[in-house]
């Protein structure tokens, strides 16, 4: 299994994964020019690439789906609504429609699709399964639910939103509509949300946790790795490798064995 961020954050987001010998992207919201060159600085030859998951409509995790299919003829999977809303960025694109809380197979791994809560038509996030274990990513919601508890309980790996800190939110320079936006039921969770919620799905067997799409404004990768750090030694339970999802640069790319 690997999992690697390949950009993360407001200006653009993609995500690597690799299980059961089945090789996805999860969204692409940067240029096809910086995912090509993110993958081969990552050793991941573009053309190997079987598929790309589309979470949901926004620009910055649908830029160049389309484009990056096209150029490598691979099928995008997205849900029926999600498609709809964004139409004009896959023209010419084979397309495979799911409905969200359906799981279904693809080659030789299982993709549940489930929804999470975001100013958007259809979100979702992903928990990819095969004989090598779980895989899941969650990020743009802005309320965890059991649901979610639930579906990424069991991840060897996962990329997990961790968007911003309250203090620096609410002192930051945002208008106060986008701030009230950010902190909604359909915007982002917190860094304080975000380990809570790991703190229901730590378990023995996690080993790689990507923190996903922080605001450069308004968080810091710093503060992210010493709240989440200090909390798994607290908790005593588990010890994954902790990266951030940069925004500018491909991180590393882990593999779990």
């Amino acid at each position: 299994m690997k999992i690697c961020s390949l950009a993360s954050g407001s200006k653009g987001n993609c995500l690597f994964i690799e299980t059961g010998g089945v090789r996805l992207l999860i969204d692409v919201g940067i240029s096809l020019k910086e995912t090509t060159a993110r993958l081969i600085s990552s050793n991941v030859e573009p053309d190997s690439i079987n598929a790309v998951l589309v979470t949901h409509e926004h620009i910055d995790h649908i830029r160049s789906v389309g484009a990056y299919a096209r150029r490598h003829k691979v099928p995008v999977l997205i849900s029926y609504a999600t498609r709809h809303a964004a139409e004009k960025y896959l023209t010419d694109v084979r397309l495979i429609e799911f409905e969200s809380s359906y799981s279904f197979t693809f080659r030789d791994i299982m993709i549940d699709p489930f929804p999470v809560s975001h100013d958007c038509c259809d979100p979702v996030g992903f928990v990819v399964e095969s004989t090598e274990g779980r895989i899941g990513t969650a990020t743009d919601f802005g309320i965890v639910t059991r649901l979610i508890r639930d579906k990424l309980k069991g991840c060897r790996a996962m990329n997990l939103e961790s968007n911003h800190d309250p203090e620096m939110l609410l002192n930051g320079p945002y208008p106060w509509n986008l701030k009230q936006r950010i902190k909604s039921r359909h915007g982002h969770i917190s860094n304080q949300e975000s380990l809570e919620l790991l703190h229901d799905l730590a378990h023995d067997r996690l080993e790689a946790l990507v923190m996903a799409h922080l605001s450069e404004i308004n968080n810091h990768p710093d503060k992210v790795i010493e709240t989440t750090s200090s909390f798994l030694r607290d908790q005593n339970c588990c010890a994954p490798r902790i990266v951030i999802g940069a925004q500018h640069k491909a991180g590393p790319l882990i593999e779990i064995i």
